[in-house]
């Protein structure tokens, strides 16, 4: 599982010429079953996104594809860790420790 931290890089209301096309792309992701939270921080200086992907190079093929990253608007900072423990509404992405 990943935790995706973006930061605005650019002023927010650079950020907002692009939220519509931004929320868009959360939306293909969220279909494709890669994302399973997603919001901004308060304050508003960036977002927060939990997703699931086979490994951190899809993530990042992933991330890359966001349009506040080709804008260069944010930078994402990709957490990877193991979710062994979750909420019992969360169980199908509980993950085993690797061997």
């Amino acid at each position: 599982m990943f935790i995706l931290e973006l930061t605005y890089t650019a002023p927010v209301s650079a950020v907002d010429d692009l939220l519509e096309a931004h929320v868009a792309w959360l939306d293909e992701q969220y279909e494709a079953g890669v994302f399973i939270a997603s919001g901004r921080k308060n304050p508003r200086d960036g977002g927060v996104i939990i997703a699931v992907a086979r490994d951190r190079a899809e993530i990042e093929r992933i991330v890359a594809e966001d349009p506040f990253t080709a804008a260069e608007v944010c930078a994402y900072r990709i957490t990877e860790f193991y979710a062994t423990k979750t909420a019992p509404a969360l169980a199908t992405y509980r993950e085993q420790l690797p061997a």
